[in-house]
């Protein structure tokens, strides 16, 4: 039975001679392993559907609870993300997010949506915020959110030195001693990425994606290597 599905490529690895197996962030199953036939032979018609950031929809053929992909409509191959080393470790920490959060039997239109438009996003320009945005996003569909709002232990609006418990992922007054410090321009290129007020500074967003690269490892024991590249390229 062959059935289409909108989705995106998270990883692609070599099966064989000429074959690929993949990771797939689907609208209507999920993240599902799929193989990919053929695709590394010459002139291969299914070679667009096991590259880098392919969005498209996908035809796959299920037997016995295996999926192969028989065709691909492309929507989008953000080809500009291959344009610079930075842009291009952005995205990759987009698709290894999606494959590490978002488990088989999740429910993947939401992390579908966040992940392609955070590839448009980058393929625009739109750098870190774009990045920062994504991985805010895609912690609160994972159960792990970030509390940019009043500090929990005394209700006022955290300023100047602050801290950040990774235990509740929330920012505290620095007074209140809860959590460990954080700086006021990691706080504000956070909130900035999530449209509250908040100015957000290059020196910012790359404390902001520290915090969160330590965020999720410390909720997750995950450590995301894309992001880590992308944080020492910037």
């Amino acid at each position: 039975m062959q059935q289409k599905t909108d989705a995106l490529l998270l990883r692609a690895v070599d099966f064989g001679e000429n074959d690929k197996m993949a990771t797939l962030l689907t609208a209507d199953f999920g993240k599902i392993g799929v193989g990919i036939k053929g695709v590394k032979k010459a002139g291969a018609k299914l070679k667009v559907a096991a590259q880098p950031f392919c969005f498209a929809e996908y035809v796959l053929a299920e037997r016995g609870g295996r999926y192969t992909v028989t065709g691909a409509s492309l929507y989008d191959g953000f080809y500009a993300l291959t344009e610079s080393v930075e842009t291009y470790y952005a995205a990759a920490a987009v698709c290894e997010v999606c494959d590490k959060l978002v488990f088989e039997g999740m429910d993947g239109k939401a992390s579908l949506l966040l992940a392609v438009t955070a590839l448009k996003e980058l393929a625009e320009g739109k750098g870190a915020p774009a990045l920062i945005r994504f991985l805010l996003q895609i912690l609160a569909i994972a159960g792990y959110p970030v509390g940019m709002e009043k500090c929990p232990k005394c209700g006022k609006m955290p300023t100047g030195r602050m801290r950040f418990d990774f235990a509740s992922g929330a920012f505290f007054c620095d007074g209140c001693e809860v959590g460990e410090p954080a700086s006021e321009a990691t706080y504000f290129a956070l909130r900035s990425a999530s449209n509250l007020s908040g100015e957000s500074t290059k020196d910012g967003e790359k404390r902001a994606l520290r915090l969160l690269y330590t965020y999720v490892a410390y909720q997750t024991d995950l450590e995301l290597n894309s992001l880590r590249e992308y944080i020492k390229l910037i």
